[in-house]
Parts: structure tokens; sequence; C-alpha cells
């Protein structure tokens, strides 16, 4: 019985799953179980932004797993206390405060919940085609019909309006609106970057109505869109920022960053088993640094320019458009035309593994170590393949 019989016999089914089993993995290539080679484009859905298995990650992850992995926040913790000094030091002026979680969508939990606490208030405003998580607060304040309607009903008080559209969102601020939930970049729903002049009005509207502003970054943090945080792009800085994803080199962690606009947290309000292990922790310290030390998100951002000059050079009038920031990126097909899966599974079979995001788009998201030949070679099997 090979891994996938034998992952297929005892899996959930809740995963729709590529008939692949990836067993290795170096930098932005990874390999299957039969030494086939392929340029990774999904990264772990915006996990590995410093590649697969990077010797100073996975030499921590070792370091450390012989000192200590697990350690409850009811005690202080050195790796701790330098990876939140370290955080402090790249998140934008102004937060000012980090709680530690295990995942993107915790982060948005607990951020949604501090909202509710800090303002007194319980109603929540996200936007059309965002996606936040899975966990129930998360799913509620996510948009899709196919990801919220057998977990009906969800938690009450919240409401989408257009995303970009400020008039809408005006309309739906009330005097019991907790805060608004936005991606810069809306990743699930199709690589959508919002503009400056929307976001500020937001943060504007928000500061004028006492509605805190929660900006998630889970999977466009730590340089995935050429800046360390993509609100950066937009220049804004929010009340509440959700992290997760590429936090800590592929082990799991998330965290939420703290404004001042948000009242002081009474102890035990809210709280994490696993939330801060020194494990996650001494990972991500130095994930922090390769990131910098290595210049992955300016990489990020060259590579980035580089790889949406190739999508967009691509002759298909099926193509409505190319887009993204950094290394996020994405090729929409007329809705008529259809068939991102069939255009991903083509592209697996010469070596590149992407990912569609509908029916009718695919998103590219490789980790940020990608060098400017691997660059040239995915898009020698991209334009041909895109062109059908």
């Amino acid at each position: 019985m090979n891994t996938i019989q034998l992952e297929q016999q005892h899996t959930s089914g809740v995963y729709g799953k590529r008939d692949l089993a990836i067993v290795k993995g170096e930098g932005a290539r990874i390999w299957d179980d039969e030494g086939n080679e392929y340029i990774d484009c999904v990264a772990g859905i915006g996990v590995a932004n410093v590649g697969h298995c990077h010797p100073t990650v996975a030499f921590a992850i070792a370091s450390q797993a012989q000192q200590l992995v697990t350690c409850q926040e009811m005690f202080y913790n050195d790796r701790r206390a330098q990876l939140l000094d370290q955080l402090m030091a790249v998140l934008p002026d102004g937060l000012d405060r980090i709680f530690l979680c295990n995942s993107g969508t915790e982060a948005i939990e607990g951020a949604i919940k501090f909202a509710r606490l800090s303002t007194g208030r319980t109603n929540i405003v996200s936007a059309m085609r965002g996606f936040h998580g899975r966990t129930y607060g998360a799913l509620s304040a996510t948009h899709k019909k196919h990801y919220r309607q057998p977990f009906m009903p969800l938690v009450p008080g919240f409401s989408h309006v257009p995303f970009g559209k400020i008039d809408k969102m005006r309309t739906a601020v009330t005097e019991d609106t907790a805060a608004i939930i936005l991606e810069v970049v809306q990743g699930e729903g199709g690589v959508r970057p919002g503009t400056a002049e929307y976001f500020q009005a937001v943060r504007q509207l928000c500061d004028e109505t006492g509605t805190l502003l929660i900006i998630d970054e889970v999977q466009t943090g730590f340089g995935r869109t050429g800046r360390w945080f993509a609100s950066e792009h937009v220049g804004i800085v929010p009340d509440l920022m959700a992290l997760g994803k590429a936090i800590a080199g592929g082990v799991p962690m998330g965290a939420i960053a703290i404004g001042p606009r948000v009242a002081d947290l009474p102890t035990g309000v809210h709280g994490s088993t696993f939330g801060g292990n020194p494990l996650a922790c001494a990972v991500a310290r130095e994930a922090l640094k390769v990131l910098t030390d290595e210049q992955l998100i300016e990489n990020a951002e060259k590579m980035g320019a580089k790889f949406l000059d190739g999508l967009n050079s691509i002759q298909n009038s099926k193509i409505k458009e190319a887009r993204g920031r950094g290394l996020l990126l994405a090729v929409e097909f007329k809705k008529e035309a259809g068939g991102a899966r069939q255009y991903c599974e083509k592209l697996k079979e010469n070596g590149l593994l992407c990912k569609e995001t509908h029916d009718n788009i695919i998103r590219f998201a490789p980790p940020l170590v990608i060098t400017e030949e691997q660059v040239d070679w995915a898009l020698e099997q991209i334009k041909p393949i895109l062109s059908m």
C-alpha cells in the first residue's frame, strides 16, 4: 500500500487532495515519493516564506526541542520574551502588545473577542470575497457561501459589504459596530489588492466612529507582498493585526498585534494552551532573521514584479487579467472560460505546483527564496499552458 492509499484509508475526507504525495522540500523545490521534482508555487498556502527546510530553521527546531518544548504563559520564558521583542521591532509603529496563539484563525477569533470586549459593542463588518478562517467567529467574518452554509446559523452580529466601496462601508457601520475586519489583499477571494484611498478612508471612518480596525495579515504578513506587512502598501496602521502562516517558518503559530485604541485586557479574559510555546518562538525568531539577513522581502518585491510581468505577457483572449502584490499573484480567466483546476493539473505534469482559488482563478505564491532562474523556468511552463 503506497502513501496515497494509506492516507485515503484513514483521512477525514474534508480536503480536496491532489494525486501527489510530497515527501521532501528544499527552498522553492519539493519532491514527491517517486523522486519527481517540482517548483512549489503553493508554499503551504503562504506558509513557507523562508523556503522548505531552511537549515537555520531546521537547526532551531532541533536545538530548542532538546531544551524546552512547552511552557504555558502562566510562566515567563526566555524564547518567548526574545520573540516578542523581535516582533515589536518589525511591526508598524503604534502596535505595542502581542498575544501569541497557534494559527491565523485563532488570531482572528482573539481579535474579534478583544474588539468586542474593548468597545462594549457586538457587531462586526467584513468584506465580500473575504476569507478569515474556519472556526466559528472567523467563519462568520468569511463571506463565501460554500464555507458558511453547512454550519448555519453562525455567530450573530456579522455583516458583509462589497470590498473597496467606502460608501457601502459607511452605511454598514453603526453605533453597535465593534470592528471592521479586512484583508489588504484578498487572498482566497482571488488575490484582489485594495487601494490606499479605500483603506485610508476606512481608517478615518474607524477613528470617527470609535470602531476598531482589524487587518487580517495571516497570508500577507512577513514579506509575502514585498513589505513586512501588506498594510504598509496602503499607509495605515490597524488597531488589531492578525498574523499566522509564515510567522514561524512552517511551525504552527499565530499572533495578534494590539494597538493603544484597544482597552487593557483583563487577566484571564483569553488564553491558549500552546500559544507562545518555546519551540514555536525559537523557530519564529530564526525565521524573522532569515527574512532580514537574506533580504527575502526585497526578493519578493523584485521576483514578484518579474513574475507578474511574465503573466501579463501571456496572449490568451480567455484571460481577464493578471494581478497581485509581491509573490502573491493570480491569473483570472473570464468566467465562461473556467478551467482553473485543469490548468493547475497540466502545470503539475510539467513540474510546477499552483492552486486555483475559484473555477476561473489560479494563484501563484512561491517561497520568497525563489530565484530569478526558477521564476524564468516557471514562466516557461506557465506561458504555453495558459495560452491554450
